[in-house]
């Protein structure tokens, strides 16, 4: 099995003068979920090379033992570092796709043409595609047959009330929750903070850092079944 990863090249955390990037746990998660599953992983990003961290994920109240597995794998490491440009990968080499999120993606991903062709492949040639927390935000332009992927369709992505929760409502340069409820999505939600994970048809969703483990390991589920 072959999963590609996408993550963000975005660093800028809209005006403010702080960095934002990936979320650590929602790439280290999964990326040691396709591992110990025997997976082949693929790190790809707009930019290529090295994605922007979100410092935040990278604060000692938001490490879990895959964070910490990760901060001692140099092999990942090295692996992260060198990401292949988005625009080098293609659909047909891979099973499915999987995206980490960190309000990154909000920026680049959401408008990347690269990434928007790449979903669309994905899913014209009928394999599975993930994405957790801010993620969902790569969906955001992406059209089957001239509709909105998401629409009619059951999905999730971080909430509005969990945006408020860190105090960056107004620095987004959208809602999530409300742009997948403009685009036709059926969102449905969990408790804040607290993993909840959606499948409908070829796509996963996850709302939050806590589902980043459960959101892979649908997806793996999904490839062996």
């Amino acid at each position: 099995m072959n999963i590609l990863m996408v993550l963000t090249s975005h660093d800028q955390l809209g005006n403010t003068g702080e960095k934002t990037g990936f979320w650590l746990e929602e790439f280290a998660a999964p990326y040691y979920a396709f591992l110990d599953a025997g997976v082949n992983i693929t790190l790809a990003s707009p930019a290529g090379g090295q994605p922007p961290l979100d410092p935040k994920s990278d604060a000692e109240d938001a490490q879990t033992e895959f964070t910490k597995r990760f901060k001692d794998d140099t092999e990942a490491q090295k692996r992260l570092a060198s990401t292949k440009k988005l625009a080098d990968v293609k659909a047909e080499d891979f099973d499915a796709v999987f995206y980490p999120g960190g309000h990154g993606p909000m920026w680049d991903l959401a408008v990347d043409k690269n990434s928007i062709n790449l979903i669309e492949t994905f899913v014209k040639q009928d394999k599975p595609v993930a994405f957790v927390c801010h993620a969902p935000a790569a969906l955001k332009n992406v059209k089957v047959d001239g509709e909105y992927l998401v629409k009619g369709k059951t999905v999730t992505g971080f909430t509005n009330t969990e945006e408020a929760g860190v105090g960056l409502t107004d620095v987004v340069p959208f809602l999530l929750e409300d742009t997948l409820k403009e685009h036709g999505g059926n969102y449905e939600k969990g408790a804040d903070w607290e993993s909840f994970v959606v499948e409908d048809g070829l796509l996963i969703t996850g709302q939050n850092p806590a589902s980043s483990e459960e959101a892979a390991d649908r997806l793996i589920a999904r490839l062996k079944g």
